[in-house]
């Protein structure tokens, strides 16, 4: 009779994922209410200024804005929008914004103008399909002037890749934005490498990020992280370790830098150094989530000979009350005791993570091992837990429950 599948084909033995913490790509929100109408009267100022040609900011823009400007008859209905919105009543604004885009009478601009503005009402207001539908509105009517136009296709497409299923849709308009206004700001051209990494197109996206950092001679820690792991997902090793390796050594003592150092490490099965570098951490006290742990002694797991250190890892972590005793905690103490030859502790573990395992399947682990270990009486009552909690092939407990009185 079987006892135990190899070691290998533990369910904590798998190489331990990449963590890496994307930012989400969302555009600049208001701030509190008492400073929103000064900020935004700030902020028309200032757009005014700049289409008066004192600042472009799109200076290699290959559309020519439009000279249509705001009609005489619309100014009155314009202010009013206007004062509403300063005055924080973004829904009431975008009633009389609707009224301006309805109105036939009032020409290009104006439609365009209301647009906008209800298009940031609508994204305060938490409504990010009205927000795109107006956003979308304001750039087709194509009538404002270019600081206008392309700050509205930059945060339409940034709210697209907001969107469930848009991400796609987001990364058409960033493109698109990219090639009309001849933006080359690296902000712009990571949110366009961002966005390719989301959409899993890895060889796109690092050759953004290897332009970002070639060509900036203090690159953000977080190109280089995304650079480091779309060379990860495409298989090059060597590069994402180097990465990994200079992005954790400008900060030995951020976490995250660290953790992801140690999962590239884990992903080239570079198991041991990987483990070094956690330990580090947890010496030092910076493993403090249930999972940190967890990564910790499944490093060991899949390292020949060492799984007599996950027992103590795990045990150390349910002492400080990081670890949960949860059923993987439970089943890889078992593992760990039960590889270095520890048969009583092994079984203990097993009587713990037995109740907690959504099949039978290590009820009747446990009652191998007590088989094995002459205690019959108690094999077969783990082999009946194990029938009554469900087993795919229940034919060795049968055998077990079969077995002579001793």
């Amino acid at each position: 009779m079987t006892l135990f599948p190899t070691r290998r084909h533990s369910i904590l033995a798998a190489a331990v994922a990449a963590v890496l913490a994307l930012g989400a790509i969302v555009p600049a929100q208001a701030q509190t209410a008492s400073d929103r109408a000064a900020e935004r009267r700030a902020e028309r100022d200032a757009k005014k200024k700049r289409s008066d040609g004192t600042e472009q900011q799109f200076p290699a823009a290959t559309r020519t804005p439009p000279e249509v400007k705001g009609s005489a008859k619309a100014r009155p209905k314009l202010e009013k929008m206007i004062k509403l919105y300063d005055d924080d009543k973004g829904d009431e604004a975008r009633v009389v914004a609707d009224e301006i885009i309805a109105n036939e009478a009032f020409n290009a601009y104006d439609h365009a103008f209301a647009a906008q503005l209800a298009s940031q009402a609508a994204y305060n207001a938490g409504d990010e399909a009205a927000a795109i539908a107006y956003m979308r509105k304001a750039v087709e009517l194509n009538a404002l002037d270019n600081n206008n136009h392309f700050n509205a296709m930059l945060m339409l497409s940034q709210v697209q890749m907001q969107e469930e299923g848009s991400l796609a849709e987001g990364l058409a308009t960033l493109e698109r934005f990219l090639t009309e206004s001849g933006s080359t700001k690296p902000d712009h051209l990571a949110m366009k490498g961002q966005a390719l990494y989301q959409l899993e197109k890895y060889p796109e996206a690092a050759a953004v990020f290897k332009q970002l950092v070639d060509s900036n001679p203090e690159p953000k820690d977080q190109w280089l992280s995304l650079l480091m792991s779309s060379n990860a997902e495409m298989g090059k090793t060597d590069e994402a370790i180097a990465l990994a390796e200079k992005i954790a050594a400008k900060a030995p003592d951020d976490k995250k830098k660290q953790m992801n150092l140690a999962a590239v490490y884990s992903q080239a099965d570079k198991f041991d150094k990987a483990a070094v570098i956690l330990e580090k951490m947890r010496a030092a006290g910076q493993l403090t989530e249930d999972r940190d742990y967890k990564i910790l002694y499944s490093t060991y797991l899949n390292m020949e000979g060492r799984e007599k250190e996950v027992a103590t890892i795990i045990n150390d972590g349910l002492a400080k009350g990081i670890l949960k005793p949860d059923y993987q905690t439970y089943l890889a103490m078992a593992q760990s005791y039960y590889f270095s030859d520890q048969i009583a502790p092994a079984i203990d573990a097993y009587r713990k993570a037995a109740p907690l395992s959504t099949d039978g399947e290590t009820y009747l682990n446990l009652a191998r091992l007590l088989w094995q270990e002459d205690r019959i009486p108690e094999a077969k009552e783990a082999a009946k837990q194990a029938i009554a909690k469900g087993l795919k092939k229940p034919d060795d407990a049968k055998k077990i429950l079969a077995l002579p009185a001793k």
